[in-house]
């Protein structure tokens, strides 16, 4: 697949921003999932399970439409 891009981008030289804004994209959003995401443990030491520790109104998705998280209240139990 790698050799059919740079295939592409040496006969359209015009692709190449577009390979380069694509793959850096896809880059910040794979660092955004391993950095923000509650289900990722960089810390297995101190904190096992983050996800236990998350609150009703936190906000972990990337972008919600209809949900207003500061309104939301606690349904489970605390682990």
């Amino acid at each position: 697949m790698l050799r059919q891009i740079l295939s592409q981008a040496k006969k359209h030289p015009s692709l190449i921003p577009v390979f380069i804004f694509i793959g850096a994209g896809a880059a910040l959003y794979v660092l955004h999932l391993a950095l923000f995401n509650p289900d990722v443990s960089w810390d297995r030491k101190n904190n096992l399970e983050p996800w236990n520790k998350l609150g009703p109104n936190d906000q972990y998705k990337f972008h919600s439409v209809n949900v207003d998280y500061s309104k939301l209240k606690k349904e489970g139990p605390d682990f």
